[in-house]
């Protein structure tokens, strides 16, 4: 009878334990992201203060390195849930792609990029710009099609890579490589996103003039996205993360420049704390981000409205098949700020 007793013991032991490994297991999430960078804040303090660990959900970063790839992490499941531009998912919807990519959290609502010159310039003027030459980025990139768009907003004749034009943009150089040229003596003008143009004047070879985002305010430059697929078997995992971000942008909202650059340091150990904190405030300062989950309809009509006068959209996709609201809404409706 002891023995039996001692056996049902051990038996409830282990099947306790199983019971709370079960209840303590984790959905785990691989989030494939455009690049790494600081200018997405809100994601890493949702990391570093364990936002998706109180959702249920085990994140793991993967660095896919451009939309395309991103996008195509997404398609092939080797990612569940993707962190891009939009534009990624209007060209994969348009191309027929019946398990599409579907925008469920807007992160950016501007973009990154700064504008910088050679020479500190005190007084600055969009006039400065005519007849000189910009090194703008990958030609069909969000940032190079938003900078365009600014300039032929403000009424410049603009070309890519020709000189005959009021502003020549320069869309033949790798993004990687923007810097380094601007260095060697290449165009008048670079755009650079942050810490990367801090540098620059740090070591004396640029200086930040404009803010191309503050120019153009109100576009999504960059949203996560899962597929259709994804979202409609695992409709409580999206749930869950869109929480976990939305709890984010209200910390961002809620504190100083410094309160994030602490907290988000361990993912940018490369760039000290000081220069960090200058990189949250120039960001602070144009409202790059988001300061809750949802996607207007007007956000996706201004971004394709960009990308047409680029030359880059032959057609609209619907925002209500690439973009949902629903788990933003529900999000906002029982988290409190």
């Amino acid at each position: 009878m002891k023995s039996i007793k001692l056996m049902l013991s051990f038996l409830l032991v282990i099947v306790s334990g199983l019971f709370l490994s079960a209840c303590g297991s984790k959905y785990k999430i691989r989030l494939a992201e455009v690049t790494h960078s600081v200018f997405y804040a809100p994601q890493y303090v949702a990391l570093e203060l364990g936002y998706f660990e109180e959702e249920g959900l085990d994140v793991t970063l993967v660095l896919t390195s451009g939309a395309d790839k991103t996008m195509a992490a997404l398609l092939s499941r080797d990612a569940q849930i993707g962190l891009m531009g939009p534009e990624a998912s209007i060209f994969v919807y348009n191309g027929g792609q019946k398990n599409y990519a579907i925008n469920f959290i807007q992160l950016t609502q501007c973009d990154g990029s700064f504008l910088v010159a050679r020479e500190k310039i005190d007084n600055w003027d969009w006039d400065m710009v005519k007849g000189k030459e910009i090194i703008g980025g990958r030609k069909g990139g969000v940032p190079e099609m938003t900078l365009e768009y600014v300039l032929k907003q403000k009424g410049y004749d603009v070309g890519q890579n020709d000189p005959t034009k009021e502003v020549n943009v320069r869309t033949d150089i790798d993004f990687a490589a923007q810097g380094g040229a601007f260095v060697s003596g290449e165009g008048d003008f670079v755009t650079m996103f942050e810490p990367a143009a801090l540098q620059l004047e740090k070591d004396g070879h640029g200086y930040v003039v404009a803010s191309i985002g503050k120019e153009a305010p109100g576009i999504p430059f960059t949203a996560y996205s899962t597929t259709k697929e994804y979202m409609e078997k695992n409709p409580d995992v999206i749930q869950k993360f869109t929480n976990a971000i939305y709890r984010a942008q209200i910390w961002v909202q809620n504190h100083s420049a410094r309160e994030i650059a602490e907290v988000i340091h361990p993912h940018f150990r490369e760039t000290s704390l000081d220069d960090l904190e200058i990189v949250m405030q120039r960001y602070r300062d144009i409202d790059a981000w988001k300061v809750d989950p949802t996607f207007p309809e007007s956000a996706l009509n201004k971004l394709m409205e960009v990308m047409e006068l680029a030359n880059e959209l032959e057609k609209r996709a619907p925002y209500d098949k690439i973009v949902t609201n629903k788990f933003a809404n529900e999000a906002m409706k029982n988290i409190g700020k």
